[in-house]
């Protein structure tokens, strides 16, 4: 774990003292779960049920806040069985699925998520044609239900596929008045309008929460960071994590805590509960 600074480190204290009343989100891929090249096997880290059901014992709730469908990351991660122990714990999980459009919780149990935008079928019928004027046949195309997401970590040289694909993808999302949320190796286009950062807000208004935490690792959770940076500056208690890698730094500039890895964001969580469990004491 490693502070941005010696005001992050302040934070992380201001955060420890407030836990009883904090809110931890994190995102799926890359900080709770491992990057893998095919996203339909890319299960939670082993060690976070037991880290997240014990966190969820000092803190007012958990949350995972991912671009994945809801039903997808509550079976990838076993969230409904990590959800039962947190509520026996006597807190809440909650999970935003599609950046916020479908949401779980321990209270309702039920997925409950908008129809799917105007114009995402007509843009499905489009992407062929992009695809081939991109050299990007193999990419891998996702249907999500509320959205559609193109990945290029199996092609070749994915970092050069994704460049070629950005602009193309973007203006047939225009086209079909869908917005467009580029991540790691995969361009996502679904509504516009809805991101993580809505979810976070509509986090601490069900919860009121006292403090936030925010872990992630990609471009898509930049608008969480901005979201979690306002409530900052309202006077709550916040701290922002990166789960960092080789492949994308876009969050580091604006994170508190610098970690590696799914691995590293267990550790921090280890270490808040650790510290949070001793301030209690």
């Amino acid at each position: 774990m490693e502070f941005s600074s010696p005001a992050a480190e302040q934070r992380y204290a201001a955060v420890v003292r407030a836990a009883s009343r904090a809110v931890v989100a994190c995102d799926f891929d890359g900080t709770l779960s491992p990057i893998v090249d095919d996203p339909s096997t890319a299960h939670i880290h082993d060690d976070a049920p037991e880290v997240l059901v014990e966190l969820s014992r000092h803190v007012r709730a958990v949350a995972v806040v991912t671009g994945r469908p809801a039903r997808q990351v509550l079976a990838l991660g076993g969230l409904d069985e990590v959800g039962e122990a947190v509520h026996d714990a006597g807190s809440d999980l909650y999970v935003f699925g599609q950046y916020g459009n479908e949401r779980w919780d321990t209270q309702d149990r039920r997925v409950r998520s908008p129809r799917p935008p105007h114009g995402l079928s007509s843009f499905l019928l489009g992407l062929p044609k992009v695809l081939r004027t991109a050299h990007a046949e193999g990419a891998y195309v996702e249907e999500k239900g509320l959205a559609i997401a193109v990945h290029t970590r199996r092609l070749p040289d994915a970092e050069a596929a994704f460049e070629r694909l950005m602009p193309l993808v973007s203006e047939l999302a225009a086209a079909h008045d869908l917005g467009v949320e580029p991540g790691r190796s995969v361009i996502e286009v679904r509504s516009p309008g809805m991101h993580k950062g809505e979810a976070v807000r509509t986090l601490v208004k069900e919860t009121d929460a006292g403090a936030f935490i925010f872990a992630g690792d990609d471009l898509g959770d930049v608008e969480a960071f901005k979201a979690v940076d306002d409530l900052r500056s309202q006077g709550l208690p916040t701290l922002l994590v990166c789960s960092a890698s080789e492949e994308v730094s876009a969050l580091v500039d604006l994170a508190d805590v610098i970690v590696e890895g799914p691995e590293g964001v267990l550790d921090l969580l280890r270490t808040f509960t650790a510290d949070a469990t001793s301030l209690r004491l």
